[in-house]
C-alpha cells in the first residue's frame, strides 16, 4: 500500500501552504491560539470565512453549484491537515456544517438559492434552537410551541444553551406543533429571525468566563411556513439527519494532532528550563497514545467523507466520529494542564481586548480555560452516552 502522495497532491499542498502563507495572519493565528472558548470569536472566524470564500475553498464537501470545490477525499485531508498545522481560526459550525449541509439534503430549491449564499459570505450568522430545560440529551420531550396562523407559525417556549445566540441574526429550531402521537412525532423544523421583539436572549456564562451559551425566550415570536424544512410534524427525521452532520464534523484528527504538536512543544520548552529531571521522558508515551488515536480517528473520518461523495448521509458512524473526537479532545486537554502544572491554577483573561499579561509563558495563558470548556464536549449534539446507544441498535443490533 502506498501512503505518499502523487505528484499532483504534492502541488495542490504547496498551493494550499502558499494560501496560508499569504493569507493566514499572524493577527489571525495568535487569536485562535487565544481562543478558550468552544468556538472562536465571531469576528476572528468570520474574517477567515471570508478569506476562505473568496479563494472558493470555503465548503469543500458541498456541491460545486453552492460553492463546492470537487476536491476528493486526499485534497481534503491536505487542506485540513495544513490549516490546522499552520494555526487557522476554527469555523463556525452552525452555517457552514450544519444548518448549510441540511439545506443542500433536505431544503427546496427556493431556500438553498436563497439561503446557501448568504451563508457563504457571512450575511447570516446561525445558531441552533434544539435544546431545552428539561429536553436536551432526550430532545424528544421538547415542548417550546408552534401554532400555525395562515402563512406563519406563532412561537412560545424556551430554548437553553443556545451556543452564540447573542451573536446570532437566525436561528434554526425545532418546535412542538402536535401532542397527540408519540413524543418524536408533531415536532417541525422551523428558520427564523432573531431580529424580532418576541425573542429575548439571556447569557449563560462558562465556569471560564466565556459567554457562548444563552437562554433563548419566545414569546409569540413569528416563524414563516416557507422557512420550514421538511412537512409539519415530522422535524425528528429533519433534525436527526442534521446531527448526523454536526456530530461527523469534517476531516477529524488533524485538529487534534496540531494540539498534541502543541504539547510537545510546550513540554520542549519547559525540559530546557529545568534542570535534572528529564521532563520529555515522563510524556513521551501519552504523547504517543493519544497520536496513534488521532490518526485512527483521521483515517476514519476520510472513510466517511468518501461515502459523502458519493450522496450517502453520515449514518450511525457520525455517533461513533463524535464519541472519538470529542474524548480526545478531553484527553488532550488534561495533558496539556498536566504539563504546564501550577501555571493552569489561576484564571488568565482570554479575550483579545485584554491588556493583562499572561501569567507564566504567553502558550497557557488559554490552556486553563480550554480544558474546563472542553468539558462539555461530550454532551452537547447529544451526549456520548446517547452515542453509544445509538451505536449499540444501529450498528451492533442490541
Amino acid at each position: 500500500m502506498n501512503l505518499n502522495f502523487s505528484q499532483e497532491e504534492i502541488a495542490f499542498q504547496n498551493e494550499v501552504k502558499e494560501f496560508l502563507d499569504k493569507e493566514l495572519t499572524p493577527e489571525l493565528v495568535n487569536a485562535a491560539k487565544r481562543t478558550s472558548a468552544v468556538f472562536t470569536e465571531k469576528e476572528v472566524a468570520m474574517e477567515w470565512q471570508a478569506k476562505l470564500a473568496k479563494k472558493g475553498w470555503l465548503v469543500p464537501s458541498w456541491p460545486e453549484e453552492y460553492g463546492g470545490t470537487d476536491w476528493n477525499e486526499t485534497q481534503k485531508y491536505i487542506f485540513s491537515s495544513e490549516c490546522a498545522n499552520a494555526g487557522a481560526p476554527n469555523l463556525i459550525p452552525m452555517g457552514l456544517a450544519m444548518i448549510g449541509p441540511l439545506l443542500l439534503g433536505k431544503g427546496t430549491k427556493e431556500q438553498k438559492d436563497y439561503y446557501i449564499p448568504r451563508i457563504i459570505n457571512g450575511d447570516d450568522y446561525w445558531c441552533q434552537g434544539y435544546s431545552e430545560p428539561g429536553a436536551g440529551s432526550d430532545l424528544a420531550s421538547l415542548q417550546c410551541k408552534a401554532v400555525r396562523e395562515g402563512d406563519k407559525y406563532i412561537i412560545n417556549g424556551t430554548k437553553i444553551w443556545t451556543t452564540h445566540a447573542h451573536l446570532a441574526n437566525k436561528i434554526f429550531c425545532l418546535v412542538r406543533t402536535d401532542n397527540t402521537g408519540k413524543k418524536q412525532e408533531g415536532i417541525t423544523f422551523l428558520m427564523l429571525d432573531m431580529d424580532q421583539p418576541g425573542i429575548k436572549v439571556e447569557p449563560i456564562l462558562t465556569m471560564a468566563q466565556d459567554h457562548d451559551f444563552n437562554q433563548v425566550v419566545f414569546t409569540d415570536a413569528i416563524a414563516y411556513v416557507k422557512d420550514r424544512i421538511g412537512e409539519e410534524n415530522e422535524g425528528w427525521a429533519v433534525a436527526k439527519y442534521l446531527l448526523e452532520f454536526e456530530r461527523s464534523g469534517g476531516v477529524g484528527g488533524s485538529k487534534s494532532l496540531s494540539d498534541i504538536n502543541f504539547i510537545k512543544k510546550l513540554v520542549s520548552k519547559i525540559s530546557s528550563q529545568i534542570q535534572g529531571d528529564d521532563f520529555s521522558s515522563i510524556y513521551a508515551n501519552k504523547m504517543n497514545e493519544l497520536e496513534i488515536k488521532a490518526k485512527a480517528i483521521q483515517y476514519t473520518s476520510l472513510r466517511i467523507l468518501s461515502s459523502l461523495r458519493s450522496g450517502e448521509s453520515p449514518g450511525p458512524e457520525s455517533s461513533m466520529m463524535k464519541t472519538l473526537v470529542t474524548d480526545l479532545e478531553q484527553e488532550i486537554s488534561e495533558l496539556t494542564l498536566e504539563v504546564i502544572g501550577y501555571y493552569g491554577i489561576a484564571f488568565q483573561d482570554t479575550s483579545l481586548g485584554t491588556n493583562e499579561p499572561a501569567i507564566g509563558d504567553e502558550d497557557y495563558r488559554a490552556v486553563a480555560g480550554k480544558y474546563q470548556n472542553l468539558r462539555a464536549t461530550t454532551i452537547y449534539g447529544g451526549s456520548n452516552e446517547i452515542q453509544r446507544n445509538i451505536m449499540a441498535k444501529a450498528v451492533l443490533g442490541l
